[in-house]
């Protein structure tokens, strides 16, 4: 079992920057890819990063690509999303989760373990 706490989200600008955090807990953290996810609000879950295990690889959603930064810290079992340029567009529930696999995948089906979400809201 994995357990996963999201924070940081909150209210901002557009055009402003928030940093994600989601900290882990239980098997050993790096032994998992982890990824990003949102949910905007009446619309369907959709991926926005993700990073393979050792940080090597990471891979994102066209839409975040050049303005969000997915990084992790094995040591301290933290994984991060860099959020700048925030458009309203980028408003959702921010939540994280680990996949118990070395290859990177961008469907929410292949992920195993869920934080319950941060919301972020880009509004002036």
């Amino acid at each position: 079992q994995v357990q996963l706490v999201e924070s940081g989200g909150g209210l901002v600008q557009p055009g402003g920057s928030l940093r994600l955090s989601c900290a882990a807990s239980g098997r050993t953290f790096s032994g998992y890819v982890m990824g990003w996810f949102r949910q905007p609000p009446g619309k369907a879950r959709e991926f926005v990063a993700a990073i393979r295990w050792d940080g090597g690889i990471t891979h994102y959603a066209g839409s975040v690509k050049g303005r969000f930064t997915i990084s992790r810290d094995n040591a301290k079992n933290i994984l991060y999303l860099q959020m700048n340029s925030l458009k309203p567009e980028d408003t959702a529930v921010y939540s994280c989760a680990a996949r118990a696999n070395v290859v990177i995948d961008t469907s929410s089906e292949e992920y195993n373990y869920w934080g319950q979400g941060t919301q972020v809201t880009v509004s002036s």
